[in-house]
C-alpha cells in the first residue's frame, strides 16, 4: 500500500520566492536614471486610490452579482495595466521572461512594446487628463449628461472629498505613462541589433 508523505516530508515552499520574484520584476536594466525609475514606481499608485475607492461598492446590498464581479474586476484589472508601466524600466520589458515557453531569452522588438504604451498613453491621456477634467468642470458626464444630485462629487463632505482624493491621481497616469515611452524608446534606440539573449533566469 502505498503512503502519502506527511506534511514534514513535502518539500517546503523556498522561503522569500515572493519577495525574490518581485524585486526581479521591479529591477531597472541598466541605463535607466533614477528619476526615470522612480515615475514607473509611481504609476501603479496613481491607480491604486481609485481601485481602493471604488471597492467597498461591490459589497453594496443595492446591486446584483454582475456589478459585483465587475468592479472587482476593473479596480484588478486596472492595477495590473498599470503595473505593466514597470516594464519600460524593467528587463522583462525588453527580454521575454524565463517562464515563456519557445520564446523565453528572445529580445522584444521595440515596437512590440512603444506602439501599445504609445496608445495607451494617448488614450489614458485624453480620457482622464483632458476629457475627465473638462466634465468636472463643466459638471457633466464623458457622454454630455448632466451630473445625478447623489454623484460623489456632488454629494459634499467627506465623500466628495475621499472622490477627489483618490480620483485625482489618474490625472497623472497617461502623461507619466508617456513619458516612461519616449525614455523607453531612447533607451532601447541606443541598443545594437536584436539577438537572442541567454537567460539565466529570473523575470
Amino acid at each position: 500500500m502505498t503512503t502519502l508523505p506527511s506534511s514534514e516530508d513535502r518539500a517546503p515552499v523556498a522561503p522569500g520566492r515572493f519577495r525574490a520574484a518581485w524585486r526581479s520584476a521591479h529591477r531597472p536594466v541598466p541605463g535607466v536614471s533614477r528619476r526615470t525609475r522612480l515615475l514607473a514606481y509611481a504609476v501603479p499608485f496613481t491607480v491604486l486610490p481609485a481601485g481602493l475607492w471604488r471597492l467597498p461598492a461591490a459589497f453594496d446590498t443595492g446591486i446584483g452579482i454582475g456589478e459585483r464581479v465587475y468592479i472587482v474586476f476593473l479596480s484588478l484589472f486596472s492595477e495590473a495595466v498599470a503595473f505593466t508601466a514597470i516594464g519600460l524600466v524593467a528587463r522583462w520589458g525588453e527580454v521575454v521572461p524565463s517562464w515563456v515557453p519557445v520564446l523565453r531569452g528572445r529580445r522584444i522588438p521595440p515596437a512590440a512594446v512603444l506602439v501599445p504604451a504609445a496608445l495607451g498613453a494617448t488614450a489614458l491621456t485624453l480620457l482622464w487628463t483632458v476629457l475627465a477634467l473638462a466634465t468636472e468642470v463643466m459638471g457633466t458626464t464623458i457622454r454630455g449628461d448632466t451630473l445625478p444630485a447623489d454623484f460623489p462629487s456632488r454629494t459634499g463632505g467627506w465623500m466628495a472629498v475621499s472622490y477627489y482624493v483618490c480620483y485625482a491621481p489618474l490625472v497623472l497616469w497617461g502623461p507619466l505613462l508617456a513619458v516612461l515611452t519616449v525614455a523607453y524608446g531612447r533607451r532601447r534606440r541606443r541598443e545594437g541589433p536584436l539577438r537572442p539573449v541567454i537567460d539565466i533566469g529570473g523575470v
